[in-house]
């Protein structure tokens, strides 16, 4: 194996790598000697450093890892910390789920469906623009309703709303959506706790 070959598959478990990878393993999986593998990673260390690449590769206690370059840890910190890219909560999915499938939806019927004050939540996926207000109801307050934004499809890897998975995939029994679709339609029979859809 010649030092292209060994320096990209060396290169190649480090991104495949779950976990640090240590000499002998590489030498092992590359069939070559520790001490090759250990002039390869130094190269390779040297030539990120020498073109100013953005990560490197570090020695831990049971192996090698590749890590952010020094010079980079500002801005991978500002990235990691960001709002938009940290992951939603289950309220939040679940109030996501809830629009997807129910728009044009108020945040008043949100609430019903959820059974918690939606507020919060709300204001978060709007910041996220995964939803947006799409209408006002007719009816009195003129109540806004919201839909989900093309972030979201994208997200999503969909091209339409309509890609989504069926909502009976998920809800269990029709009799139970009866009694929801009439809970959103302003019926004042209350539905049982025990009877609200998971959604």
């Amino acid at each position: 194996m010649n030092t292209n070959t060994l320096h990209a598959h060396i290169e190649s478990i480090l991104m495949a790598a779950s976990a640090p990878v240590s000499l002998e393993e590489f030498a092992t999986i590359c069939d070559v000697a520790t001490e090759v593998v250990q002039t390869a990673i130094n190269e390779v260390t040297q030539e990120y450093v020498d073109t100013q690449r953005g990560f490197r590769i570090a020695a831990t206690a049971t192996g090698f890892r590749f890590i952010t370059a020094p010079e980079c840890f500002d801005t991978v910190s500002r990235f990691i910390t960001e709002p938009l890219h940290t992951r939603l909560s289950p309220p939040a999915m679940e109030t996501l789920a809830v629009i997807a499938y129910k728009q044009p939806v108020s945040r008043g019927q949100i609430a019903s469906i959820r059974g918690v004050n939606v507020d919060s939540v709300i204001n978060t996926l709007q910041s996220r623009g995964y939803i947006q207000e799409i209408a006002r109801d007719s009816g009195p307050g003129q109540a806004i309703l919201f839909g989900t934004t093309p972030e979201f499809l994208e997200r999503l890897g969909l091209t339409s709303i309509n890609e989504l998975p069926p909502l009976g995939d998920f809800v269990p029994d029709a009799q139970i959506m009866e009694q929801f679709e009439k809970s959103l339609m302003g019926d004042s029979s209350p539905m049982a706790a025990t009877e609200l859809p998971q959604v």
